[in-house]
């Protein structure tokens, strides 16, 4: 696992100890980020679940202005700011060791905007729709924004008459993972 290009390219990450962190791979976040394409330049970006922080640190090192890593695990906040460190990118970062749900409140109560909101929670425990729905909800979103939401294939999506202002922009697949890429009813697909 390692930063694919940008300020950072070519550093490899650690990842925390045991197998509770299923970091994204790297074609597929190759693929994530040809899709996004300059929407990560200047954004200010929220990686939920963030593991080994490769998401947001991918983010950094390709242009982003600032990424907030929120993960519940010691180890992985660890990793987190050990890979920020190694990347040079720590001074654009804010890392917290809460639950996300708590998290997102708290987002949610200092009225912050993200342009780009990755969330890779555990996969078939139900967290990935949880997660979207609180941030459909929230206000948490920029108007152009786009929420990444990397889940199992047998994790259905609910169908977009049920969110409140997104929907589901674009789906790829890549074994049992699905990446939903989440954006305003009210943009034009990209």
């Amino acid at each position: 696992m390692r930063i694919i290009t940008g300020s950072a390219r070519g550093t490899r990450l650690k990842a925390p100890r045991g197998m509770d962190t299923r970091p994204t791979a790297d074609r597929v976040k190759e693929s994530v980020f040809n899709i996004l394409g300059s929407a990560v330049i200047d954004a200010r970006v929220l990686d939920l679940f963030a593991g080994t922080g490769n998401l947001g640190l991918e983010s950094l090192s390709r242009g982003a202005q600032s990424a907030v890593f929120v993960d519940y695990s010691i180890h992985s906040v660890t990793a987190i700011r050990e890979n920020a460190r190694q990347t040079k990118l720590s001074d654009r970062t804010e890392i917290y060791r809460r639950d996300v749900y708590k998290a997102l409140e708290k987002v949610i109560q200092d009225r912050r905007m993200f342009d780009v909101v990755f969330c890779d929670p555990p996969y078939n425990r139900g967290l990935a729709v949880g997660a979207a729905q609180r941030i459909d909800g929230g206000n948490i979103l920029a108007p152009a924004g786009i929420l990444v939401l990397e889940h199992s294939r047998h994790e259905q999506l609910p169908d977009s008459d049920n969110w409140l202002s997104l929907r589901v922009a674009r789906c790829e697949r890549y074994g049992e993972t699905l990446i939903s890429f989440l954006m305003n009813k009210e943009l034009p697909n990209r």
